[in-house]
């Protein structure tokens, strides 16, 4: 029997238990988290902040779930330290715990501008927990006007909650428009336009430079010198993976820790998936970090197997979003925004009806793709992506309205599978 270990509670950590259970039933698996709260879906923070969802709902597996599959659930405690040459853990109290086998899904972290004055003064939020939300619906009671700083996933997400909860929003963005990791200029202007219409008041090409307040949050500065008044202020600059834990050890490490296609990392008993993983990307063919629920699911399920003496091939990730803002919804995919001028733009835009449809196509080969309003064949695309599909012939039919997953299905490598998003 092995001792396993897992560093991460959410869906790497827990896909991974999962996979090596139901293979082996005997050895011990632990699984280790900082928080103090069972596994909870984080893609559905932003709707329990808005008051769609109750905390309930959040459940993504339930307590039972840990004695049912005989894991040892370790909550509200901090690994520190990873000690590769004795295979210990170090927690933040001191002790530790050795292991067999260890996969580190520790995930990311808020990034949080490390020049900003005032970042310690109490209203001021990332949105990456159940304890963020909670904590800021404690202060909306006695908050009439909150800020968003950054126009990304996130920032919107907390726009839209917090407009939901009656609070007086300012989105704060450096960028010349919002989702611009996500979508183009005329998109996200279709998204912008939404919000504005709802209240919510967006200053591009603005920064805050200083948080001001005796202890807690008053106002911000933007680089501008104005001063705008509020008790709130939610960053989503991004996320950073939690690696702190193996800084100064043998294993490889860039932006997140750096794995193989098996999810090993440079030490052979060391997995990494989730957010803190660096894997292939199959559009830019280059190590990334694409910190999305669905490629953690499946990194830790293949991490597990593979932990147990599968040989199992994590072909890739890329980067890809979803979200729907006052019934608009979006989805985005690969390249949305080329740099390359030999990379060709289909586009079909109607400001009108709220639709927006855009392809990026390298040699006629499918890289990435944009869809607001009407997002029928998403999964099509997605799959034309992912096996590098020559479109030669359906090419000038991609932005069509009647446009249908028959018109490729002589393209595909297996045409009884139907991809759906």
């Amino acid at each position: 029997m092995k001792n396993f270990v897992i560093i991460g509670n959410s869906a790497a950590g827990i896909s991974a238990a999962e996979a090596i259970r139901q293979k082996d039933k005997k050895s011990k698996i632990t699984i280790i988290s900082e928080e103090d709260y069972h596994s909870y879906c984080r893609c559905l923070i932003s709707y329990f902040l808005a008051g769609e969802i109750p905390e309930e709902k959040l459940v993504f597996r339930p307590e039972d779930f840990y004695k049912e599959n005989n894991l040892n659930l370790i909550l509200n405690k901090k690994v520190v330290k990873v000690e590769p040459k004795k295979n210990i853990i170090k927690f933040e109290d001191k002790t530790s715990l050795g292991y067999d086998m260890l996969l580190i899904a520790t995930g990311a972290s808020s990034k949080f501008p490390p020049d900003l004055k005032g970042l310690k003064k109490k209203g001021v939020f990332g949105l990456r927990t159940i304890r963020d939300a909670k904590e800021i619906l404690n202060l909306v009671p006695s908050s009439s006007s909150s800020c968003i700083l950054g126009g990304g996933l996130v920032s919107l997400k907390a726009a839209y909650g917090l407009l939901k909860r009656g609070q007086e929003l300012k989105i704060i963005v450096k960028s010349k428009f919002v989702l611009s990791q996500m979508l183009d200029e005329k998109g996200a202007g279709l998204f912008m336009k939404k919000f504005q219409e709802a209240g919510v008041e967006i200053m591009t090409a603005r920064d805050i430079v200083e948080i001001l307040g005796n202890g807690d949050l008053k106002a911000v500065r933007l680089d501008s010198g104005k001063v705008i008044a509020c008790s709130i202020l939610v960053v989503g600059k991004g996320v950073n993976p939690n690696t702190d834990l193996i800084k100064d050890t043998q294993l490889n490490l860039d932006k997140g820790i750096l794995v193989d296609q098996y999810m090993k990392s440079s030490i052979p008993n060391i997995f990494a998936a989730g957010d803190v993983a660096q894997t292939f990307d199959l559009v830019y063919k280059n190590s990334v970090v694409n910190a999305l629920w669905p490629n953690a699911i499946e990194q830790g399920r293949i991490s597990g197997l593979n932990m147990i003496g599968e040989n199992l091939k994590y072909d890739g990730s890329m980067t890809m979003n979803s979200i729907g803002f006052f019934d608009l919804p979006a989805i985005s995919m690969g390249i949305t925004r080329p740099k390359n001028p030999e990379l060709e733009e289909l586009v079909l835009f109607d400001e009108k009806r709220n639709i927006c449809k855009k392809f990026v196509l390298d040699k006629n080969h499918l890289v990435g793709m944009i869809a607001i309003g009407d997002i029928s064949n998403c999964g099509v695309f997605l799959r034309l992506i992912k096996e590098g599909t020559d479109i030669t012939s359906i090419k000038n039919e991609l932005v069509s309205e009647t446009f249908s997953y028959a018109k490729v299905l002589d393209l595909v490598k297996h045409k009884d599978e139907v991809f759906i998003l």
